[in-house]
């Protein structure tokens, strides 16, 4: 994938094949892993392409007589039509859409600030969509398979905890702690405890932690508390064994609720 890239770069400078193209006739990349843009930044790059000009093109790719679909330089095209200009230069390249979208994923991953979750969802894209497996990520993109692996249990987590995390601008770090927890509803506990005071990858750490141990030691109270009903139910029954074998005519009945156990017990009157 990194020589992909490089070789896009060389068709620049051996072919000069940047063209000037319509900003309406390019369609973005559906394989663009980056989910937000910096609108500060944007504005900020529109203000320096209207005074200096595009100084790199965009890379594009044609998908019919009069489309281009986008490849890399989402930002400068955004910027471009922010500036209100009309065309940009491209350079048109031939690439298949597994190619695509590992360009677009290189090419955010070479600026490194795609967020974590961003680059979760990108790599899982590349295993969903295009069949790759971890191995051929890690091999293509110059990483380690665990590095890959790491960032994917990521995705583990549900949508509204991955919500929190980016909207408190938590790490990765962060949000590895939270996967310790078993499900979503711990995980919100140990967010809101973390967020409301502001703690630090450790602190986050050893409140996953407390809340772990939390469940180990209820766990027991809950089945010596299931041994003493028992205890009580053989109680009651032996106690009308032992008055009906002293001659008392006693009666019992015990009926299993959803929520209980009921015991009606019969005495008569006339024996006490």
């Amino acid at each position: 994938m990194m020589d992909m890239l490089s070789m896009i770069k060389e068709q620049c400078v051996s072919k000069d094949n940047v063209l000037q193209i319509s900003v309406d006739k390019i369609l973005p990349n559906p394989f663009q892993p980056r989910k937000s843009f910096d609108g500060i930044a944007l504005e900020e790059m529109s203000r320096s392409i209207k005074q200096y000009g595009v100084l790199q093109p965009i890379t594009v790719r044609k998908i019919s007589p009069t489309l281009y679909e986008l490849i890399a330089g989402e930002r400068r095209l955004r910027a471009c039509k922010f500036a209100g200009l009309t065309k940009i230069p491209a350079i048109v390249v031939e690439m298949n859409d597994c190619d695509s979208a590992g360009a677009a994923l290189v090419e955010n991953l070479q600026r490194e600030d795609l967020s974590f979750m961003e680059e979760a969802e990108a790599y899982n894209s590349l295993m969903a969509l295009h069949g790759f497996t971890q191995e051929q990520i890690a091999l293509r993109l110059g990483k380690s398979q665990s590095n890959i692996a790491n960032k994917l249990r990521l995705l583990r987590l549900s949508d509204k905890v991955k919500r929190i995390v980016a909207e408190n601008n938590l790490t990765e770090r962060h949000a590895r702690a939270l996967l310790k927890l078993p499900d979503e509803g711990k995980q919100l506990e140990a967010l809101k405890k973390v967020c409301d005071s502001s703690c630090n990858v450790s602190e986050t750490e050893k409140i996953v932690e407390n809340l772990l141990k939390e469940k180990t030691e209820k766990s027991p109270k809950r089945t010596a508390m299931l041994k003493d009903v028992r205890i009580f139910m053989n109680t009651i029954n032996r106690a009308v064994s032992v008055m009906i074998e002293s001659g008392i005519n006693a009666e019992s009945k015990q009926t299993e609720f959803e929520g209980y156990y009921e015991y009606v017990i019969k005495i008569p009157k006339n024996m006490m």
